[in-house]
């Protein structure tokens, strides 16, 4: 058990915080991409293939049991860790583009028909966006988006007006990747399931930051990666509520999904969420995520809020007392994600620079090209934090930044 929040102690629980590159401390600010992972992590991905590893719901010998009791106590964990009133309302998935378009595929099933709309965001990341456009193209329905604002909220009012008759479906993101402002999911839910809409939360960039409670949230679905909760990568977390997961039609066919298979007769399906698990998954991925939902646990996600947000009160005025710096996502509720230009400095030369100075950062679209359309530019630079960052890494950023600006002034 951590003591109430010790940086030092935190970062001790992540070997690759002591990497050098380039002969600098690694300053990883890089973390909305994918975040670095706990000795918890890696010794319980490492402790599954030296001592239980074995395929699941398969076997009746001791590793394939033990195999199966580990996984199936990974899915009640990664249950309650999001508030979800029952294990089998969590389907483990590759990740979370893998659980939108399992979800779009089964709602362009049983739900859309021609004419019919759903509702984005101009802020979504291409993931919640080609998935969406398959459907409509399938079906006929239609794409309708709701605009952003020059700041960078979501446009509540846009998206209210938007809501209509036709909407069948609402999905959108939690927080922007690009720029880690935090809708108002709650009103948002509320606003189209008052509407007859069904409702996917995109929680790839909250999850890692505050408690998620999708019992609370009122979602009818709601996805995230594992890689960005500090935990492997290739593993996945779709919720979805017990009444929807009955009703999508499978995604993918294969072993262990099905019930009875006849050439006779057809093949029947076990039910949720086996039904969307074909072939064996990803068990050490699975339980290497549980490993850090337990662990974000003992954090806690009051310290882990209060840590960030401290840091993001550092770091923000002192990036923009940089002559020549444009910071977008400029908002009070905001996750410590900065996405900023510098005059006259293509985003990735300040990547490259930076990386020089060891510190990683993103720059490029960050697969948000309507966003970046709507600001009329190509990219940012992108510095993206967790926990474990300190002030001081916060203050090298600031520095080498300031460095670059007058390189190119």
């Amino acid at each position: 058990m951590h003591r109430p929040f010790d940086t030092e102690c935190i970062r001790a629980d992540f070997p690759i915080l002591r990497t050098e590159i380039n002969g600098n401390p690694l300053v990883y600010l890089d973390n909305a991409a994918t975040s670095q992972k706990p000795q918890a992590v890696i010794d319980a991905v490492d402790g599954f293939y030296r001592t239980t590893n074995g395929n699941i719901h398969r076997g009746v010998h001791h590793l394939s049991q033990a195999a199966t009791d580990a996984y199936d106590c990974a899915r009640a964990t990664v249950a309650r860790f999001i508030g979800a009133a029952d294990p089998h309302e969590i389907v483990f998935i590759r990740g979370a583009t893998e659980g939108i378009n399992l979800v779009a595929h089964g709602l362009a099933e049983c739900l859309l028909r021609e004419g019919d709309e759903i509702l984005l965001t101009r802020m979504e990341h291409h993931a919640n966006i080609v998935p969406w456009q398959m459907a409509a193209r399938k079906t006929g329905a239609r794409i309708v988006v709701a605009d952003v604002t020059p700041d960078g909220r979501i446009d509540l009012e846009d998206f209210c007006r938007k809501l209509g008759p036709r909407t069948r479906i609402a999905a959108f993101m939690h927080v922007s990747n690009a720029l880690g402002t935090i809708h108002p999911a709650e009103e948002m839910i509320c606003r189209a399931r008052q509407a007859g809409a069904v409702v996917l939360l995109d929680a790839c960039q909250s999850a890692p930051h505050f408690r998620i409670d999708v019992s609370a949230l009122g979602c009818d679905f709601l996805v995230f990666s594992g890689h960005k909760v500090f935990g492997p990568t290739g593993i996945g977390v779709l919720y979805g509520k017990g009444d929807w997961l009955a009703r999508l039609p499978v995604y993918q066919t294969g072993g262990d999904m099905v019930d009875r298979v006849s050439f006779e007769d057809g093949t029947t399906f076990r039910d949720a969420p086996e039904k969307f698990e074909a072939g064996t998954p990803d068990i050490a991925g699975a339980i290497g995520l549980a490993a850090a939902c337990d662990y974000l646990d003992r954090v806690g996600s009051g310290h882990i809020e209060a840590a960030e947000k401290e840091l993001l009160a550092h770091v923000t005025p002192r990036l923009k007392e940089i002559p020549g710096l444009k910071l977008y996502g400029d908002v009070d509720r905001k996750v410590p994600v900065l996405s900023f230009t510098l005059d006259g400095v293509h985003p990735h030369d300040i990547g490259t620079i930076l990386d020089a100075d060891g510190i990683a950062i993103r720059a490029g679209h960050h697969c948000a090209q309507p966003l970046m359309r709507h600001y009329g530019i190509a990219g940012t630079a992108r510095a993206s934090f967790a926990f474990y960052n300190t002030v001081e890494e916060a203050d090298a950023l600031v520095a080498s930044v300031r460095k670059i600006a007058k390189m190119f002034a």
